[in-house]
C-alpha cells in the first residue's frame, strides 16, 4: 500500500472485529483520530491499528486514505473537541449552516483566527468553519512527576464530562460509552495513552495496592474497568445501570456495590513509575 496512514472522516465510525458491517464492535474511532493501514482486504474494508495499539476492521467509506495528509494532520491537529456535541458552522454566528457535528474527543486543527467568541478550525478535507471558543481544548502534555496533582484533578475533570451517557459496547464518544473507552478517553484527551481494554498491562501502568491508590488511578474487575475518585468512590461505565456513574467500595454508602468490591483484582497507575 502507497498509502499507509488514514484520518478518521466521521463524527464516530467503528472498529469491527471481523470486516464486514454485521460484525460486532471492537471499538470506535472519532473524527480526525488517524489510523495505520495493516491491510487491505477485499470490499473496501482494511485492517487498522490506532495510535494506542488497538487494532479492528474499518470500511473505506469512513476514512481519508492519504498518508501525506494524515501526517501534516497529526502535526497540526493538537486540539480536541471538549464540548459533548458541537456543530462547526460555515460563519462565527449561529445563524448560519453546519460543516460538521463533532463529539467531545474529535481532533480539530484551530487556525489561530478568532472573531469575537469564536475560533476558525480546520476539517481534515481543508474546509474551514468556526466553533465557540469554550468547546474546544489544546491538548495538554503533563510531566507526569512535576505535575501529578494538576494530572489527576484534569483526568478526573475529564471523566466527569461523561457522566449520565449511556452505556455502548465498544463505545468511546458522548453518543455511548463502555467501560475501557470511557477510562482511556478519559487519559487520552489529557494525553496520556493507556490500554483500550480491561487489563492491567504494565507496559502502560504500573501495580499498586488498594491501600496506595489514589484519585485517578484504576480500579480493575474481570472484564471491567473504574476510576477512582476518592473517599472510597469510582466513577465507571457499567452496563447494569446502562450509563456513567458513581459507585462507592465503602459498605456504608447508598452507592455501594458488593458485586464489584469483591471482584477487584487490581489497581493500576501511571503515576510514580
Amino acid at each position: 500500500m502507497n498509502n499507509k496512514l488514514a484520518i478518521t472522516r466521521k463524527n464516530v465510525i467503528p472498529l469491527k472485529l471481523k470486516p464486514s458491517f454485521d460484525s460486532e464492535i471492537a471499538d470506535e474511532s472519532l473524527y480526525g483520530m488517524v489510523l495505520e493501514l495493516v491491510e487491505a482486504l477485499d470490499d473496501g474494508w482494511y485492517r487498522v491499528k490506532a495510535h494506542y495499539d488497538y487494532e479492528g476492521y474499518v470500511h473505506e467509506s469512513n476514512i481519508l486514505i492519504d498518508s501525506n495528509r494524515a501526517i501534516e494532520w497529526q502535526e497540526n491537529a493538537d486540539c480536541y473537541i471538549s464540548g459533548r456535541i458541537v456543530d462547526v458552522l460555515a460563519e462565527p454566528k449561529y445563524a448560519s449552516y453546519q460543516l460538521e457535528t463533532l463529539t467531545m474527543g474529535a481532533f480539530v486543527h484551530m487556525t489561530g483566527r478568532e472573531e469575537e467568541r469564536w475560533g476558525e478550525v480546520e476539517l481534515i478535507d481543508k474546509r474551514r468553519g468556526w466553533i465557540r471558543k469554550e468547546v474546544f481544548r489544546k491538548m495538554p502534555c503533563f510531566d507526569l512527576k512535576r505535575d501529578e496533582e494538576a494530572a489527576r484533578k484534569s483526568i478526573i475533570d475529564t471523566a466527569f464530562a461523561y457522566m449520565g451517557t449511556q452505556y455502548r459496547w465498544g463505545g468511546k464518544s458522548p453518543m455511548g460509552i463502555d467501560c475501557s473507552g470511557f477510562v482511556s478517553m478519559s487519559y487520552m484527551l489529557n494525553g496520556i495513552i493507556i490500554y483500550r481494554d480491561a487489563n492491567l498491562k504494565e507496559e502502560y501502568m504500573k501495580s499498586i495496592s488498594l491501600e496506595h491508590i489514589k484519585p485517578a488511578d484504576l480500579m480493575f474487575f474481570p472484564g471491567h474497568v473504574a476510576m477512582y475518585i476518592g473517599e472510597g468512590n469510582y466513577i465507571h461505565s457499567t452496563g447494569r445501570e446502562g450509563r456513567v456513574l458513581i459507585n462507592s467500595i465503602n459498605p456504608g454508602s447508598d452507592d455501594y456495590r458488593e458485586d464489584l468490591h469483591k471482584m477487584i483484582n487490581g489497581v493500576g497507575t501511571v503515576f510514580g513509575r
